[in-house]
């Protein structure tokens, strides 16, 4: 998909864009009605429906209402935000929705406070609130919206799937450095909020997001998508849309997710099944017996002195094991590096002489899995037969 994107010329992308756009105003439009209703202590009661303008940029936000969310980040600095919805030059609209647990009495407030703020006569059907959020206004929302907005305290977000959902529809992200977008985020696919670190509940910490959510709405989000060329097409936001749809679409997607599993997981999980049914189940007897042993002897590992070297092009490790009552065949000595486009560097020792004590000498004269200073060593089970670490989950770290 990412090649094809990448083909789309400016016009097609953007004329995409608009339409999606346009037909999410119209369906809006039809049930708008019904679902600016709310059900409040005093019974139900009703907002005017506002007109969407299918020109403006349009801003989606729709979640659980929870304090960690901090849904109403946004309106931190209320007076700073309606500044931004009236420039007649830039139009935005913010479209939202959620829904708070009936227990959870802060996030109802921050649903209150936002279905106040839309009642602003300054900005009257710029900001809406939509009631009765579920799966099928989600489904158009994804689809309409050109900015999708999430700002959670990190690390509370477990993954933030929806701002994944825009993506093939060209939608764009703003995000705090948390759940997915952590590992997304790129100043050519979006904008990021926050610092990537961990701040607890911090108020001056949410003071400083919210200064830099505004900023960034300000000084790019608006500029790029209102600055156009003479046909009238905002080239710095295309090229983004492009990046985005091209690079996270086929990386951030249920198809990529389904493939890895069966790939990676469920069919080997098969080979193996089999190969443990074979003569009769004996290797099976073979695994429970692994298991055992590493089970008894793990605590009596031990790691002793490591050397790890580089001058120029010549790289080595040396390191100390003693297995303890272990057999040294049950053990796989590495080194090992974070992780590059997710997946762990490591490189493997290779088991030399014995020494006095039990001690044995294991070596590495290849090149090593990244810079001295970023390799560990850690001591895991063989995996000949036993699945690591669903079966065997043990692992050693040097200290």
């Amino acid at each position: 998909m990412g090649d094809a994107v990448r083909h789309l010329d400016d016009d097609t992308l953007w004329r995409s864009r608009c339409n999606s756009r346009a037909e999410f105003v119209q369906a809006l439009g039809q049930e708008l009605s019904a679902r600016q209703c709310i059900v409040g202590e005093d019974g139900l009661w009703c907002l005017p429906a506002p007109s969407l303008n299918p020109e403006a940029l349009t801003i989606g936000f729709a979640r659980r209402f929870a304090t960690y969310k901090r849904p109403d980040l946004l309106l931190y600095d209320e007076e700073r935000l309606v500044r931004l919805l009236r420039d007649a030059n830039r139009p935005v609209q913010i479209v939202l929705s959620g829904k708070a647990h009936p227990q959870d009495l802060e996030g109802q407030a921050m649903i209150t406070r936002w279905v106040q703020f839309c009642q602003r006569q300054d900005i009257v059907g710029k900001v809406v609130f939509l009631a009765d959020y579920d799966m099928a206004l989600a489904q158009k929302m994804v689809q309409g919206v050109d900015l999708w907005l999430n700002t959670p305290r990190r690390p509370w977000e477990a993954s933030g799937t929806s701002g994944m959902k825009v993506l093939v529809n060209g939608g764009l992200n703003l995000s705090e450095l948390d759940g997915w977008w952590a590992e997304a985020y790129a100043p050519e696919v979006g904008w990021a909020l926050g610092d990537g670190l961990e701040h607890a509940g911090d108020p001056a910490y949410d003071h400083s997001d919210a200064q830099e959510l505004y900023r960034l709405l300000e000084e790019h989000v608006l500029p790029e998508f209102y600055e156009r060329d003479a046909g009238g097409i905002p080239r710095a936001w295309i090229a983004k849309m492009r990046e985005s749809m091209a690079r996270l679409t086929p990386q951030f997607s249920a198809n990529r997710t389904v493939r890895d599993y069966t790939e990676q997981f469920y069919l080997t999980g098969a080979q193996r099944y089999r190969r443990r049914l074979s003569d009769h189940g004996v290797s099976a007897g073979t695994v429970l017996d692994r298991q055992n042993a590493l089970s008894a002897g793990w605590n009596s590992l031990r790691i002793g002195e490591v050397i790890i070297s580089e001058n120029g092009e010549h790289q080595k490790a040396h390191a100390f094991i003693h297995p303890g009552t272990l057999d040294p065949t049950l053990l796989r000595v590495e080194l090992y590096a974070d992780a590059q486009d997710g997946h762990p560097r490591t490189k493997s020792l290779t088991q030399g002489e014995h020494l006095q004590d039990g001690w044995i000498a294991y070596t590495l004269e290849t090149e090593l899995p990244a810079s001295a200073a970023e390799c560990t060593l850690r001591i895991i089970p063989a995996a000949e037969i036993l699945s690591v670490p669903l079966e065997a989950p043990f692992i050693l770290w040097q200290r």
